[in-house]
């Protein structure tokens, strides 16, 4: 017998008994679907913007490196960049479902407890929660850099440092949705509510930013300010049109879905 999403606790019971009951495999299926195309939106944004400024960065570094290769030292691509354009493609779709799975999964665990009156809404309300936690407040603390940027010996505490923060942010999120329905329980009104939840949350992000340390690594003088911040945009654009077209696409898979009502 296929089990149903999100089992309802005492204070959310009402609420969910309102809405359509869906089977888990429903969402899940649905919602790799939206990956794929979330995930194909997220790639044609890379091929088509990302990759411009990615270019201008590798003959920059390649410019870079001349006088060394010119003594002698080769230095080959193991792969052609036409090969590392399609499968950064390829990795992009892939990325994209596997949000897009553990996306579905968080959904049909809090659905109940989304503040929304549709599963459209629910769906764009969590999707809009999780680009400004995975992607928008990162990008703001450790925003993106073109090739060429960065130490390569400290990639790994740079890599520790933006998944912490993620983390972080995912927990002041939960902490936030907490909030708003403990206040509900007890009997504030929406705009008070919302007003203090919203107070607590920027707090906690201006505490997170302050908390987690800057990147050291500088910026080397042949990358420009125009490339540089182009690229950061562009990046940050992808990761929208994720998020956007997963929520979108997700939503309205779940609208048609009379076939899951048990």
């Amino acid at each position: 017998m296929a089990s149903t999403v999100a089992a309802p606790s005492t204070d959310a019971r009402r609420q969910l008994s309102a809405l359509p009951p869906l089977t888990f495999a429903s969402v899940l299926l649905r919602g790799i679907l939206a990956g794929a195309v979330a995930g194909v939106a997220a790639a044609m944004v890379a091929w088509l913007l990302v990759e411009r400024p990615i270019r201008v960065a590798l003959a920059i570094e390649e410019a870079r490196s001349s006088v060394p290769e010119a003594s002698g030292h080769s230095h080959e691509e193991l792969f052609s960049r036409a090969v590392q354009v399609v499968g950064g493609m390829l990795a992009a779709v892939v990325v994209a479902i596997c949000v897009a799975a553990v996306f579905a999964v968080v959904f049909a665990k809090v659905r109940h407890r989304l503040p929304a009156a549709t599963d459209f809404g629910r769906v764009a309300l969590l999707a809009a929660t999780g680009f400004v936690t995975v992607a928008l407040l990162p990008a703001l603390k450790y925003p993106a850099n073109p090739p060429g940027v960065g130490d390569p010996e400290t990639v790994t505490s740079r890599t520790l440092l933006y998944v912490s923060f993620i983390g972080a942010a995912m927990v002041v999120a939960y902490l936030a949705y907490a909030a708003r329905a403990r206040l509900a329980a007890r009997g504030w009104s929406g705009a008070h509510r919302s007003a203090v939840v919203a107070a607590g949350t920027v707090v906690a992000i201006a505490l997170l930013f302050i908390v987690w340390p800057a990147s050291s690594d500088p910026i080397p003088d042949d990358i420009g300010a125009g490339l540089l911040w182009e690229f950061r945009l562009y990046s940050l654009l992808e990761l929208a049109t994720l998020w956007t077209v997963l929520g979108l696409t997700f939503g309205l898979l779940l609208a048609p879905r009379a076939a899951d009502r048990t």
